[in-house]
């Protein structure tokens, strides 16, 4: 399907092209309870051919300016040649459209093919099924909070990367990842939410992830009352963690800074000058041997303690900026902190541990959302509340954070379990 693909391009006259395979065979199963609802097999070949058009833009000056305009559009295998030629034509004509200034795409040489790291590698998809259904399940042994539903994907997907430049280059992954939902019906009737993502088989990690949400929803019911406006000194945890530090990712990127979003600059502390919490360290973790454009990609430094090491981004914005491309980045790893989760609840605080829908701006830094389910601690007891919002600015409280002694990894974020933040806004009773 590639060299069909190749050979259309060139009786079109496209010099420059990428060529995109994703080849994926998946197991899906959907429970009802306990109960298997609907399990399926699914095998999927796409392709993905992004053109370059160049051409020059006359500039008042009379000069004219290098563009270089790009287009994308999805092929399929039932795709007739007549009609990939048309979808082709019509995504370099929209190409031609794209002003976009000129800059050197990626060059590289026919690779061999980079196999699957981890525990999930050299296993079918129905193997590694087995193991998340029974880790899943494992903790689901209440009568009164309990599994509502579940899906549950495992997959093994192929990708292959070809351009007019000379790269070809190939790799394996492998992943579970999926959602379940929990019930619990009394002292009142609520449902919690929760997504998974995991490129290595944690079965245990994911047992544990279950219980605690299991707990979660049992407090959640029990919760009748928000919490009284003020300022709180308040603890993120779980999930909101990879949220909380996308803005640094973010902040950092190559198209941000171009675009004049951001004022990063590496070497500038990023944290201001009088960090008196935890100095941050980010490593931006290459989940894959190489992204979509074909850039080699490998595990780099974005912070370290709070100085600014890496801007990071595709080749378009690494050309503008004169800087090296090093690919687009979707997981981090941040060194846990000192102090254990026990001792920050310790004081007065408000532990948020559940949101409707937890945001970052990674434009003006501020955050917030409104609360599911939060654990107010006046230093003696420890209440659950729900209700109200919380709202910080990461620019405000940057400079005094704390982070937790325990470790949690989920998706596209390991790091410190939680954050202890001082000064932050809640809305409540």
């Amino acid at each position: 399907m590639i060299e069909l693909i190749r050979n259309v391009l060139k009786q079109a006259g496209i010099a420059d092209y990428t060529i995109n395979e994703s080849a994926q065979e998946s197991v899906e199963c959907f429970f009802i309870r306990r109960n298997l609802d609907l399990k399926r097999r699914t095998d999927l070949l796409e392709y993905t051919v992004t053109v370059f058009c160049p051409f020059e833009k006359k500039e008042a000056s009379g000069d004219g300016k290098r563009m270089l305009g790009s287009s994308s559009v999805q092929i399929y295998p039932e795709m007739e040649e007549d009609e990939i030629a048309a979808a082709i034509r019509s995504a370099y004509h929209a190409a031609s459209f794209v002003a976009n200034p000129w800059y050197e795409l990626v060059t590289g040489t026919a690779e061999a093919f980079v196999p699957s790291k981890g525990t999930l590698a050299g296993r079918s998809p129905e193997e590694n099924m087995k193991e998340m259904v029974q880790a899943l399940f494992a903790s689901d042994t209440q009568e009164n909070v309990f599994l509502n539903s579940a899906e549950i994907f495992s997959k093994r997907i192929v990708n292959r990367i070809v351009n007019a430049r000379g790269v070809d280059v190939s790799y394996e992954i492998c992943e579970v990842s999926g959602e379940y939902v929990v019930q619990c019906v009394s002292p009142q009737d609520v449902e919690t939410y929760h997504n998974f993502s995991y490129r290595d088989l944690d079965t245990e990690a994911f047992r544990k992830d279950v219980e605690e949400a299991l707990e979660m929803t049992l407090a959640r019911a029990r919760a009748a009352a928000a919490p009284k406006a003020g300022t709180y000194r308040v603890i993120l945890s779980g999930e909101q963690m990879r949220t909380f530090f996308e803005y640094y990712v973010d902040r950092s990127d190559s198209g941000m800074i171009y675009q004049k979003y951001s004022g990063y600059e590496t070497g500038m502390q990023v944290q201001g000058d009088s960090v008196k919490g935890d100095a941050l360290t980010i490593i931006l973790k290459a989940m894959d041997p190489y992204s979509l454009e074909g850039l080699p990609m490998r595990d780099r430094t974005l912070l370290e303690d709070g100085i600014l090491r890496t801007i990071h981004g595709n080749s378009r914005f690494a050309y503008y900026l004169g800087i090296e491309p090093t690919g687009t980045y979707r997981s981090v790893s941040v060194p846990v902190g000192h102090v254990p989760l026990s001792e920050m609840e310790s004081g007065a605080c408000l532990h948020v541990v559940s949101f409707s829908d937890f945001q970052m701006d990674s434009f003006t830094g501020h955050f917030g959302g409104e609360i599911r389910l939060a654990f107010l601690c006046d230093g003696q007891t420890v209440t659950p509340v729900t209700g109200g919002s919380i709202n910080g600015s990461i620019m405000e409280v940057q400079d005094n954070m704390v982070f937790s002694k325990e470790r949690y990894k989920n998706g596209y974020y390991e790091g410190p379990f939680a954050v202890s933040l001082e000064g932050i806004q809640v809305a409540g009773a």
